[in-house]
């Protein structure tokens, strides 16, 4: 049986002057000239992606390409244009990633997670919407250190972020900084691994060592700034977090570690360095 959008292995049932064809008499697809290696002969397998070319042929690959049917990949948006966006999977042709399944707007060499899929023309083609086909059994566990993809940021929830590539976690938006934008890749720490087998993740240390680190930020812009922040901790939550990337409560504990140094002096408007 030949699989639309699977990586498989074929016999050769005929060869051609451009190329030999594979799988079945009845069901065969191509395999052009310049992949065929010299000695593959007739009844011999070989592995192969199956596609479709640009005038709509199913045809056979040796490349290996970024994505497969039902998997999930991060790919590049190469141009966008009147019917989707057409992103590099690793082959002569592009995948189109339909307006219909993009769930935020993109432009030519921004980065996508995607899952490859079969439209109703039975075309490849990708979807934005990830979600259900994210995994819930990741091997991690609370404190752990992971890699992953913003593929969402939903106002109310937080930052939808797929670790490895597969499986599915969060940022809670209170644990969100203002840097965090969708389509990039995050280094975070998982602080709770669900009932259901998804993550929490948050980009801070725990709190006792991530304290120093902010009790340095906010010294060195208190410095920066002649000695004087025109505020102290009183201010609101959303200034502090676009002024320092750090809730509130961070912020507060930076500056009671400043002042247990002996490094400021807090005034009714102002925080001052000693």
């Amino acid at each position: 049986m030949i699989q639309l959008g699977k990586i498989q292995a074929l016999n050769v049932v005929k060869k051609t002057d451009f190329g030999v064809y594979l799988g079945k008499e009845e069901l065969k697809v191509l395999l052009p000239k310049k992949q065929v290696p010299e000695d593959l002969d007739i009844g011999d397998a070989i592995e192969v992606y199956v596609y479709k070319d640009s005038m709509d042929r199913i045809i056979a690959t040796t490349k290996k390409p970024y994505i497969t049917l039902g998997q999930l990949a991060v790919l590049e948006v190469k141009e966008v244009a009147k019917v989707g966006a057409f992103l590099d999977c690793g082959l002569e042709k592009d995948l189109l990633l339909p307006f219909k399944e993009q769930t935020y707007t993109l432009n030519a060499k921004d980065k996508c997670l995607v899952v490859q899929y079969i439209d109703k023309s039975d075309r490849l083609c990708a979807s934005m919407k990830v979600y259900e086909h994210l995994s819930s059994d990741s091997p991690y566990s609370k404190d752990d250190r992971v890699s992953g993809f913003v593929y969402d940021i939903k106002k109310g929830l937080g930052a939808f972020v797929a670790v490895d590539n597969k499986y599915s976690a969060l940022i809670e938006e209170k644990e969100l900084l203002p840097s965090v934008k969708r389509g990039m890749v995050i280094n975070a720490r998982v602080t709770k691994v669900r009932e259901d087998g998804k993550l929490n993740l948050s980009l801070r240390e725990k709190s006792y060592i991530q304290m120093d680190d902010d009790a340095k930020i906010v010294f060195e812009r208190i410095e920066a700034m002649g000695g004087r922040l025109p505020f102290t901790d009183k201010a609101d939550a959303e200034f502090i977090k676009e002024e320092f990337n750090m809730s509130k409560n961070a912020f507060k504990r930076a500056v009671g570690r400043l002042l247990k140094e002996d490094k400021i002096v807090i005034n009714e408007d102002s925080i001052i360095k000693k």
